[in-house]
């Protein structure tokens, strides 16, 4: 009884926990796409006219958006709460993209890492769940029962 009581209480733990993790995501996820564009080489301009904010407004929040300018594709992902707006070129677009996936990656990396590390607590010498009794236990015998 007192290890089921253990179990719940961790796992209501890990629950807040990861609630209290995504919550913070959510808020940084922005600035970390903003990071990510600056360090592919995008290059954070502010509007200066009222047309350009208008412009600015009309963007989708949180997307890179292609357009067309001069007969050249321009990325564009504005940033309006700090009057702000990342533009950058196929190439830097690119480096974005590559960023984004060595991202991805490497959050996979950590959720495996974790997932193993999880698995090597050794769950079965804890106790409880018939640990150590039947077929597959250390206490098992040479032959069948």
């Amino acid at each position: 009884m007192k290890s089921l009581r253990h179990f719940l209480l961790a796992t209501i733990t890990v629950g807040c926990a990861v609630l209290l993790l995504s919550c913070a995501s959510t808020q940084t996820s922005t600035q970390n796409r903003e990071s990510m564009l600056a360090a592919a080489g995008f290059k954070a301009i502010t509007p200066k006219t009222a047309v350009q904010q208008q412009k600015l407004q009309k963007l989708p929040p949180g997307k890179v958006t292609m357009i067309q300018k001069n007969g050249k594709t321009c990325y564009i992902f504005p940033d309006p709460g700090h009057n702000l707006a990342y533009i950058g070129g196929p190439r830097q677009y690119q480096q974005y993209q590559q960023l984004r996936a060595d991202n991805r990656l490497a959050k996979e990396s950590l959720e495996t890492a974790d997932m193993y590390q999880d698995a090597e607590m050794q769950w079965s010498v804890w106790g409880g769940w018939d640990a150590g009794f039947g077929s597959f236990g250390p206490m098992a015998g040479a032959g069948p029962y």
